[in-house]
This record gives structure tokens, sequence and C-alpha cells, in this order.
């Protein structure tokens, strides 16, 4: 079957342009597709653009060759319609595509984009800033991700946030008030709290092993440990999939979550970092965005 392509790339991600160039087309190309639409993102444009051009000039997939934040630019794009998205991970977390169980090879994950199935997922979106795919954070995660270079992240990947993560474990926990689907608020002195479309982190850490991407839910995790013993038990029942069992951890699902914070907390959306603010408020958007997702 001919399909009109897209590639949405972020060249910063990528070492040798031209080579990931040649390689893209010459899968599409041995797979009887045509030229794909080439377009670069740039610091100005993290793919926002690029999506809505190809998806004016009729593209039916759309490639995109990037970490979770370009991901996240072009899904913002293209939630809502048919125009599928494949993923070719090329970023440090690669979020999205770890919990979909798209390969990290660029070969195997071009040819999920073209013998995969298309699988409709949920996205999140949070008032006023935008949607997002793996999950909005506020407090102590927000503040890792900003506090991390881009640089040690281009070096060590994913290992990049465990100095910063460690930096800030002594950070003073806020107290946050937090409402379900618009029910009774709940207090809480939490380190962070998570809204989740799935539920793997970095490293693929099971944090809510029983979230799923096309449930209509977003999973919440709120985590309160006070010192650095209770972040050991935490991490210790995290890699032992305790779930609800894990101390300092509580989960909830929902489809909208409110979060009201007593002071300015750092936020961030798929691991970009966003203004922080007292409030984030998320809802769920169901089955908004397709993806191509390995044959089961």
């Amino acid at each position: 079957m001919t399909v009109q392509a897209a590639v949405v790339i972020n060249p910063s991600k990528v070492l040798d342009l031209q080579e990931r160039r040649r390689e893209l087309c010459g899968a599409l190309a041995d797979a009887g597709w045509p030229e794909p639409i080439w377009l670069e993102t740039t610091p100005e444009d993290p793919g926002c653009g690029m999506a809505r051009e190809a998806a004016a000039a009729g593209a039916e997939v759309v490639l995109v060759c990037g970490g979770d934040g370009t991901v996240m630019a072009v899904a913002g794009e293209l939630a809502g319609t048919d125009v599928a998205v494949a993923l070719i991970p090329s970023g440090t977390g690669n979020l999205l595509a770890t919990n979909l169980g798209i390969p990290l090879d660029v070969a195997e994950a071009v040819a999920v984009a073209i013998t995969g199935e298309r699988r409709r997922i949920d996205v999140g979106e949070v008032e006023g800033c935008g949607i997002f795919t793996v999950m909005a954070g506020m407090g102590f995660d927000a503040a890792m991700v900003g506090e991390t270079p881009d640089s040690a992240k281009a070096r060590f990947g994913w290992a990049a946030y465990v100095a910063t993560g460690l930096r800030n474990l002594t950070r003073h926990r806020a107290s946050v008030r937090i409402r379900l689907d618009g029910g009774q608020w709940m207090h809480r002195k939490a380190s962070t709290v998570l809204v989740a479309n799935v539920g793997r982190l970095q490293g693929g850490l099971p944090l809510l092993p029983d979230a799923a991407p096309d449930d209509g839910t977003l999973d919440v995790a709120v985590l309160t440990p006070r010192h650095l013993a209770d972040w050991v038990r935490l991490a210790a029942g995290v890699v032992l999939r305790r779930g609800s069992d894990t101390h300092g951890l509580e989960t909830f699902r929902a489809r909208s979550v409110e979060v009201h914070a007593a002071r300015d907390e750092p936020r961030e959306l798929d691991g970009d970092v966003i203004a922080p603010a007292r409030r984030l408020a998320a809802r769920v958007r169901p089955g908004a965005l397709v993806v191509c997702v390995p044959s089961s």
C-alpha cells in the first residue's frame, strides 16, 4: 500500500543528519512509499509548525525523529486527527516509545511505521500549557529535569538525571491539595505529583505498572517521602512492583486532576520544563492520537 509520509526530525538529536535521511528515505522507498516530506525542527519551533505543514500536505503518517519533546510538539498538533504518528526514537528519554514497545533501533522503528498496527491512545491536556503523551509533573521531578544540563543528557542519556535527582532529595515537601474528577479535596505533603498517561519512567522503572495509554483515564502518583530512608524504601517498592503498597507512594486514577500548592512549584510536561506555578490542572482526551505500534 502506497502511503504519503512526512518526517519531522530534530537535527540536534541526530549525529549524522544526511545518513539518517538516507536511512529513513531508503527504508520507505523499499516499501514502495513515495519520497517523504522532510521537515526539520528549529530552536524556535520544536515541531508544531512542521506537524501542521505535514498534515496540510496530505501526510497520512508522520515519522517523528527526536525525543519526547519533539513527540509532544507533533502530537499536540495531530491529536484529534486521523494522521498517524510513528516514533523513531532519537532523544534522551523516548518514554512514549518505551511504553508502547517501539524498538530503539532506527531501522526496526521504521519497520513498525511501515508494517505495524495503528492504535488510538489517550493524551493528557494541561490547562493553559498544552498536551502531554507521557506525564505532567509538579515538584521534585520538574526540578530534576530543569536542573539537568542538556550536555549531560546528550552524553549520558537518562542516567544524567541521577546526580540532579540526588541533589533534590532533600528538597522540602510542598503542601498540596488534590482533587480528582471534581470530588473532595485531598490534602498532602508531597515531594512531587505526577499525572501520567503511561507507567514507566526513565530506565524502565514501573512507577505505575497498571497504567494504560488507552483506558480513557490518567494515573496519578503522589510521592510523599520525608527523608533519604523513605526515598530508598520508595525506590525499592517501585523496582519490586509493589504498586499501591509502596511506602511513600499513593496512586489514583481519574479523568481530570487538579493540584494546588501553597507556593510556586516547578512543573514539566513530557520532560520539558514549563513555567512554575501553584496550580496544575489536567484532563484526559480519550483516543485522541493515532500511533504506529508493533503488530500483535
